[in-house]
């Protein structure tokens, strides 16, 4: 299926010109007249025009002076807006990770669980994931990065973030007991900001990795990590989802994430976005900062729905498997066929493409995909992460009364576009 480009424009917020307009309340003392007649009407209206005038020349020049301190003191706008991606004491650029590797394909599965119990307490929570959350420390030189990771495997597979292993030529891994490990590098990918490593350990607590895709906003969360390095481990906050799939421009290249309003600070990164049920929602990315104002409750986390893919590949390839092309657009929302059948309208199909191929036409409403009822176009593409190129995909579609199956053959793969800049508002 080809994607249109729905991103959404993030406009930046630069913060108005300081305008201090100081409004003064009298009144008369209790028990005490005013003396003298009482004035007339027109020298009322009179004196308070006065007034309002000498009140409106210091709001112009209070303005004019605010606008001469922007122009004359404040740096170049441009980046009003800054990601704080993790905790890294360092001044050179991160390099290549140098981590000794250890070979994909020796097993290991990141797997998502769509059922869920009862909801917890904020107690419970912490007491339940807390055991397979992990300081990851990775050796820069002459300087080290901290940052935060899960155990996802009893055999010791952990996620975290790229960039906070970037630049490390050595990595350990601390338990919440204490306990130290020496870490092996997997794989990564920089544009997906995901990495997984392994210790060796049997018997170690892991997480349970819910699925993102069944968050709505205003749900609860907690997170995770070690916010400002080592000192502060295990630190838990708790918000809610502030929105879902938001775009977001970060270092010349757009992700796709969940937004919370939970608490993040250098060195949550890499840690767990956890759901009400104590289940990991999400990996924690990036906070969003600004050097014209304290900006605060915008934190943004990589959701399970699609890192789970990403990870597997690491585990098995090593690097990333490129998806397969479906060859076909549908609409968002699932719309009614006829009574009682509702599916995805199809709004296009690509010549020659896997959808061509199979028999799909502009029309079509598609039903199912790999035996999945399609009720938005997040489940259709939930279902294409699962195949590879190569694989065949089995679709039942509605089209003029009729239910018709079809086979995909998905021979094409989706074609990475280079990223540009969102335009930004001055």
């Amino acid at each position: 299926m080809e994607e249109r480009d729905t991103r959404e424009i993030v406009e930046v917020y630069r913060q108005p010109e300081p305008r201090e307009v100081v409004e003064v309340y009298s009144r008369p003392l209790p028990g005490i007249e005013s003396p003298g007649p009482e004035p007339s009407a027109k020298r009322k209206s009179r004196k308070g025009l006065w007034i309002f005038l000498a009140c409106l020349a210091v709001i112009v020049l209070l303005a004019v002076a605010g606008r001469f301190l922007v122009d004359r003191f404040a740096p170049p706008a441009q980046n009003y807006f800054e990601w704080d991606p993790g905790e890294k004491w360092e001044t050179e650029p991160a390099g290549d990770i140098t981590i000794p590797t250890v070979p994909a394909g020796q097993g290991g599965q990141l797997r998502l669980t769509r059922d869920h119990g009862t909801v917890l307490t904020a107690q419970q929570v912490y007491q339940q994931v807390n055991p397979s959350v992990v300081t990851v420390m990775a050796n820069l030189g002459e300087s080290m990065s901290v940052g935060t990771g899960v155990i996802f495997s009893e055999d010791g597979y952990i996620v975290t973030n790229y960039h906070v292993l970037e630049g490390g030529s050595e990595c350990y891994i601390s338990l919440d007991t204490g306990g130290m490990f020496e870490a092996r590098y997997v794989g990564g990918d920089a544009a997906n900001d995901l990495a997984v490593l392994k210790i060796d350990g049997m018997d170690l607590p892991t997480a349970e990795f819910g699925d993102s895709d069944l968050l709505t906003v205003g749900d609860k969360v907690y997170a995770i990590g070690n916010p400002l390095g080592v000192e502060l481990r295990g630190t838990l906050t708790d918000g809610i989802v502030s929105a879902i799939n938001r775009d977001v421009w970060v270092d010349n290249r757009t992700m796709t994430l969940i937004q919370t309003n939970a608490a993040l600070n250098s060195g949550n990164s890499g840690g767990p976005l956890i759901n009400e049920y104590g289940q990991v929602v999400g990996i924690n990315v990036i906070k969003m900062t600004s050097r014209y104002s304290n900006v605060e409750g915008l934190g943004f986390a990589i959701p399970t729905a699609s890192m789970q893919r990403i990870v597997n590949d690491l585990l098995a390839y090593g690097e990333i498997q490129p998806e397969p092309l479906l060859g076909v657009t549908v609409m968002s929302l699932a719309e009614e066929a006829a009574e009682g059948v509702r599916g995805l309208r199809v709004d296009s199909v690509t010549p020659g493409g896997a959808g061509d191929l199979a028999g799909i036409r502009k029309g079509d409403f598609l039903l199912t995909a790999d035996g999945d009822t399609l009720t938005t176009s997040q489940d259709l593409l939930r279902v294409r992460r699962r195949f590879y190129v190569g694989d065949s995909l089995g679709m039942t579609l509605w089209r003029d009364g009729q239910v018709l199956e079809v086979t995909l053959d998905l021979k094409d793969a989706v074609e990475e576009e280079p990223e540009t800049a969102p335009w930004y508002a001055e």
